[in-house]
């Protein structure tokens, strides 16, 4: 049964790092499910602090990954026009997967931006917040997914 385990961790974990940069996938969560697998095994126990610790960083990036391109708008120059618009852009983004979840948030901001009085470039300039917010949140997943993998092979050598 271990090693069912084993392999549906791997697998868990691969899912989600790919899951990192295919927003349809949850990679952080199906990377910890993997992590909660070989905790199952006989082989590995991880601490009950490790993993609620690590449950915690997994809701974190979740949550942040909604949170970034708005931030990335706001530093870029993003008015509460841009801002709003991203957050609108996000959520109608959900529902036209892959690339409504990159496009949605920086068109959002740039039509918020437009229907605040700005100008195309400043409007432009905030929607290139969002794509950047979306690009560091990605990276962020993949940090967390690539610490997961390496934990997970740490504990089986």
């Amino acid at each position: 049964m271990d090693i069912f385990l084993i392999i549906v961790g791997i697998l868990c974990l691969l899912t989600g790092l790919a899951g990192c940069v295919l927003p349809v996938l949850p990679g952080v969560p199906l990377a910890y499910g993997g992590m909660l697998l070989l905790h199952l095994t006989e082989r590995v126990q991880f601490s009950s602090t490790q993993l609620l610790v690590w449950l915690g960083i997994v809701v974190v990036i979740q949550v942040l990954d909604y949170f970034i391109p708005l931030l990335g708008t706001k530093y870029t120059g993003g008015t509460k026009w841009g801002t709003r618009g991203c957050l609108v852009g996000t959520i109608v983004g959900l529902f036209f997967m892959p690339w409504g979840i990159v496009l949605g948030p920086f068109l959002g901001a740039v039509v918020g931006e437009l229907l605040g009085g700005r100008e195309t470039a400043q409007a432009l300039k905030s929607g290139l917040g969002s794509v950047l917010g979306f690009l560091l949140g990605t990276v962020l997943k993949c940090v967390v997914c690539g610490y997961f993998i390496w934990q997970f092979v740490a504990a089986l050598v």
